[in-house]
């Protein structure tokens, strides 16, 4: 039977205390109990259905996690209050003194700053490599490593991994494949390609309204349980917790992603055709030039297209911004990090969402200066937009008036 991750959303059925449409929101901090037994059972993890802390848990965040699990095709899931309380969570609950990881060198720079910088005051390294080249990949595998990591469709550069070729590698030297599939929800399902834990950052797509932050885990349940340890758990002992009207918020925007991911997707699509057929370098895995085009159709679920980001490079860091405020004095989007908003937002990812990757290490990995990524949002009039970024550009002597 194909996985339809929207259908597993959809089939999803919840009622509110007084039978509202909507679970209703929990919001309170600390939850009562009947007896001290059952207090202490819950403690022990041996109650169910039973609340004790909203640190802990909290119906609101179950609720959002059980959707989220049913989304990716794992058992359970648990929410945190960012995509960075996600990832740091799950590398150290995976990882302990004297580990290793070996990671795509292209990912979000707080991941990379984390794993390069902060990582190592727990003596666990990092191995930074091609996730393109499986060989590379495996011949970075030391008798510590514990963790393959990588991004589905990477940021910024939309490298796209092989994730069954992880998974069998993983599975092959005994390690946990950890997939943050932030930049392609429902278009691709990681955990249905051998990923061990999918993250994601709530923060982007799924939430979709840019007005919080919010991270997720999915996973089996025992790993979910392990996180969520009182005694041990990363997720616990750190406390990212998501507040409950946050999740409540977020679940109702879960509803609407597979129609927002197909509009992202057919308007991502349609500018990546036009700035390549008006010669802009430009990278998007739906078009054929993509060295990772293939791949990507091999793995997708194929309603949701390939995903809402693109770059297009113009050559230094000082057109780039002059295009970025020109674009935005006119209308067509924010100067701004992130993505995933109903409206365009676009940054030069070298001086901002990874400016924490040294710039040798940017120019090793082809990240320019020029480099600019699109988060292309839901405009019902993608042509007309289009016209538009092509009078900017004209204005800028990026495009040159055809003969």
């Amino acid at each position: 039977m194909v996985f339809k991750p929207a259908n597993s959303i959809q089939d999803l059925q919840y009622f509110g205390e007084f039978g509202g449409v909507n679970p209703s929101i929990s919001d309170s901090s600390t939850y009562t109990f009947l007896s001290a037994k059952t207090m202490f059972d819950t403690f022990e993890g041996n109650a169910d259905g039973c609340y004790l802390y909203s640190r802990h848990s909290s119906p609101s965040n179950l609720y959002l996690g059980e959707a989220l699990a049913a989304m990716e095709g794992t058992e359970t899931a648990n929410i945190s209050a960012s995509g960075m309380g996600a990832i740091t969570s799950v590398i150290l609950q995976l990882c302990s003194a004297s580990d290793h990881i070996v990671s795509s060198r292209t990912i979000y720079g707080g991941t990379y700053a984390f794993l390069k910088n902060f990582a190592p005051r727990f003596n666990i390294e990092t191995t930074f490599v091609d996730i393109t080249k499986l060989d590379v990949v495996e011949a970075a595998i030391t008798k510590n490593t514990k963790v393959l990591y990588c991004e589905s469709v990477s940021n910024p550069l939309l490298e796209v991994a092989d994730i069954k070729g992880l998974a069998a590698i993983a599975k092959r030297h005994d390690l946990k494949l950890v997939v943050d599939n932030t930049f392609s929800p429902l278009s691709i399902s990681p955990a249905t390609l051998g990923a061990d834990v999918v993250i994601h950052s709530l923060t982007k797509f799924i939430n979709g309204s840019s007005d919080t932050v919010g991270g997720v885990v999915c996973g089996t349940q025992e790993f979910i349980n392990d996180l969520r340890n009182v005694n041990d758990g990363a997720s616990m002992l750190l406390g990212s917790t998501m507040d409950s009207l946050r999740a409540a918020s977020v679940l109702k925007n879960l509803r609407t992603l597979h129609i927002r991911m197909q509009q992202h997707s057919f308007n991502a699509a349609f500018l990546a055709k036009k700035f390549k057929d008006d010669g802009l370098k430009t990278v998007y895995p739906g078009l054929k030039s993509h060295p990772s085009h293939e791949l990507f159709k091999s793995m997708m679920n194929k309603k949701y297209g390939f995903g809402g980001m693109l770059t297009i490079d113009v050559g230094a860091l000082e057109k780039a911004n002059e295009l970025m405020e020109l674009m935005q004095n006119r209308n067509l989007g924010y100067l701004a990090v992130s993505l995933g908003f109903y409206k365009t937002l676009f940054s030069a990812p070298g001086s901002s969402t990874s400016s924490e990757i040294p710039e040798d290490e940017q120019k090793e990995m082809g990240l320019s200066n020029g480099l600019i990524r699109f988060s292309i949002g839901l405009d019902a009039d993608i042509d007309r937009t289009y016209q538009l970024v092509r009078v900017c550009m004209k204005e800028l002597n990026i495009l040159k008036p055809k003969k």
